[in-house]
């Protein structure tokens, strides 16, 4: 009886404590942040949370943010370069699919083969992105991601027999899918994640502004060969490499494990993510959302050009600049809508932009000119840009800190395998239906988005 009435007595300062530093907002958001896994708690750990409430009050004061320590400012510019690397290599596709065509004599479903490879690619990473980080740390993350892309895109610019090329896509594909879970949960984790990760996703709308843009003006200006744009990647994925590796060096698997210790949670990893009640809602929700987000994405990037050639009998550079309209449009609107998603509140934010990008989809399918179809597209980026850093800030938030490599790397897996399930169908369709197929399947595709989104959990008012 008496150890229980002390308990009591530590229990209530406590609580007061933490009633009286809400007012600040700096305190506030790191609450935020810390408090993320207790709106999905099991009962096991709503009976055991009141023993040992003090690791909560210590993750408070010392959440990292992308200055602080100062070794985060480069290891924020190192994760951004490679999602840049990403970007440009899934944009890539679209522009280069009218040249692969010509170039090995293939038809739609065949050509689409190049989109549904790296799906094998994010499978494999989802399985061993949280074994790599607890042997390796992020220093293996960095080393494994780049030299996947470097050994890639070294066979493709050999331009070798399509078997062959589809086979590299899935080394590409893994490169792609352990960058994209790490540095995704690692952002995700400090302080102003919703516009750390707006800009890292930018960067990834960068690379897929720039990867068609180069790749449209070697082949049309220039009179090069396709794989002529790989030698370009090859330089990208080497600067990757030095800077991802110097930037993590200090990050192996004992730093890693020892930040997930601190967590002061039960590390039981996927299966915990995926199977446990309370957070395999948020875990599947958040996959089904990224798989339909990514899938309509890359579609609408990848077939864009053909659309554009064969629906709006545009010319090639003109057809390839819509591509490069559109994922110019997903770079700006990740970079401001960043900011704006945090005033409006995340899940309100997404109940905007949804509904116009399914507004811009109508213009787009409906009005047949190929300059409202360009801008149409362009807009339709902007606003469907900000949806991969919302789930990714909703998820962190509501799960706790030992489950986000895991969730976030199976999520991102997910909704790679959109990025690759989705364009093949679409190329599938269009083998037999024509690539005007491209408009229905967007628009259902946002439509499923939205509906997904409302079955989120409620994050509460001041944690969203």
């Amino acid at each position: 009886m008496s150890v229980t009435q002390s308990s009591t007595t530590v229990l209530e300062p406590i609580e007061l404590q933490s009633l009286a530093v809400t007012p600040e907002p700096s305190v506030l958001a790191s609450e935020t942040k810390a408090s993320k896994g207790r709106r999905l708690e099991s009962a096991h750990d709503i009976t055991t949370a009141p023993e040992d409430p003090l690791p909560s009050d210590h993750n408070v004061t010392t959440l990292e943010s992308w200055n602080n320590p100062r070794s985060n400012i480069y290891r924020i510019g190192a994760s951004y370069w490679s999602l840049l690397v990403t970007g440009a290599n899934d944009a890539a596709y679209g522009a280069l699919i009218p040249y692969l065509e010509t170039y090995y004599k293939l038809d739609y479903l065949v050509v689409s083969l190049v989109f549904l490879s790296p799906f094998v690619g994010y499978i494999l990473a989802a399985t061993c992105n949280n074994h790599i980080h607890m042997r390796f740390g992020q220093r293996g993350i960095a080393v494994i991601c780049s030299l996947c892309h470097i050994a890639a895109y070294i066979v493709l610019s050999q331009h070798p027999p399509y078997p062959v090329l589809v086979v590299v896509f899935i080394v590409a594909g893994f490169g792609n899918g352990v960058a994209d879970a790490a540095w995704n949960a690692w952002i995700g984790n400090l302080n102003k994640a919703n516009e750390l990760l707006g800009f890292l996703h930018a960067f990834y709308g960068v690379g897929g502004t720039i990867g068609p843009l180069i790749a449209t003006t070697m082949i049309t200006k220039g009179g090069l060969s396709w794989y002529s744009f790989y030698y370009v990647m090859i330089g990208m994925s080497v600067i990757e490499l030095a800077a991802c590796t110097a930037a993590f060096w200090h990050c192996g698997a004992e730093e890693y494990n020892r930040a997930i210790q601190a967590s002061s949670e039960n590390t039981t990893g996927m299966r915990t993510a995926l199977f446990s009640k309370p957070y395999a809602r948020v875990t599947w929700i958040g996959a089904l959302f990224l798989l339909g987000y990514v899938g309509a994405e890359v579609s609408l990037g990848g077939w864009i050009v053909q659309f554009m050639i064969r629906v709006r009998e545009a010319e090639n550079f003109s057809a390839g600049m819509t591509s490069v309209g559109f994922w110019l449009g997903l770079t700006v609107g990740r970079a401001i809508l960043g900011f704006v998603t945090p005033l409006l509140g995340v899940k309100l934010a997404v109940l905007i932009y949804v509904p116009a990008a399914m507004a811009l989809e109508l213009v787009f399918w409906l009005v047949p000119q190929f300059y409202v179809s360009a801008v149409a597209v362009s807009l339709q980026g902007f606003f469907l840009g900000p949806l991969f850093p919302a789930v990714i800030v909703v998820m962190t938030r509501l799960l706790p800190k030992h489950l986000h490599v895991s969730a976030v790397g199976f999520v991102a897996a997910v909704g790679g395998s959109g990025g690759a399930l989705l364009p093949f169908a679409t190329g599938a369709l269009a083998q037999a239906k024509g690539v005007q197929v491209l408009q229905p399947i967007i628009l259902a595709f946002l439509g499923l988005l939205l509906v997904l989104w409302l079955c989120l959990p409620r994050l509460g008012k001041k944690r969203d």
